[in-house]
């Protein structure tokens, strides 16, 4: 059973997104969060990464794994590039 929390770094990009010439692909996004995570000294940076998933969805494999260790109490912050990552009807 692990005690350490991890930060979880959340990555999506939807087809959308490509098709749009989005200029923030997974790696970009990827190397973004490393580096803030780093600069801000969050324990144990982890991705979750959904590739072309729709963020109208919410049963997206990285989004519900990521929402499992939330659930479970070993999150201590989540870091994404923007509100639209999480989900585009967030409000």
């Amino acid at each position: 059973m692990r005690n350490e929390k991890i930060t979880p770094l959340y990555e999506r990009l939807s087809r959308d997104d490509e098709l749009q010439g989005e200029s923030n692909s997974i790696s970009n996004q990827k190397k973004m969060l490393e580096d803030y995570a780093r600069r801000s000294g969050l324990p144990n940076p982890t991705h979750f990464t959904d590739d072309g998933v729709s963020g109208t969805r919410f049963d997206r494999p990285g989004f519900l794994a990521m929402m499992e260790e939330v659930e479970a109490g070993r999150v201590e912050a989540i870091v994404i590039k923007d509100m639209s990552r999480l989900g585009r009807d967030y409000l």
